[in-house]
């Protein structure tokens, strides 16, 4: 069933929002300094391709950087890329078969916010 639900994802809206978080870490890339947040724009356009049978843990190690960051993150790409996920969300809602996929856009919203200090793990 997550390979299904993996495959209509990635045709109806994974790979848009994925170009979305890559467009943000090529961006980000550029300088030096943000490069951390391009990485974890990377991650998540992993993620975002590919969400089913996978889920986002907070990292332990995570600190007062990671907060900082995720402030900077969120004035900057984040609130754009949740807008992006609401939309889409709300879109895939529309149609019954959507809405598992309307579901999982939704869960993506706190990580498109606050990206550092999370990790992305498998579903056993």
């Amino acid at each position: 069933m997550r390979t299904l639900l993996n495959i209509i994802w990635l045709v109806l809206c994974g790979f848009w929002m994925a170009l979305g978080y890559l467009v943000a870490g090529v961006i980000c890339c550029i300088l030096v300094i943000t490069i951390p947040f391009g990485l974890a724009s990377f991650r998540i356009a992993h993620y975002a391709l590919w969400p089913f049978g996978r889920t986002v843990v907070d990292r332990r190690d995570a600190g007062a950087a990671s907060f900082l960051g995720n402030v900077i993150w969120f004035l900057f790409a984040g609130l754009w890329l949740a807008i992006g996920h609401v939309v889409t969300g709300i879109g895939l809602c529309v149609t019954i078969i959507g809405i598992p996929l309307g579901v999982a856009n939704f869960k993506m919203v706190p990580v498109s916010l606050m990206p550092l200090g999370k990790e992305i793990v498998e579903i056993a």
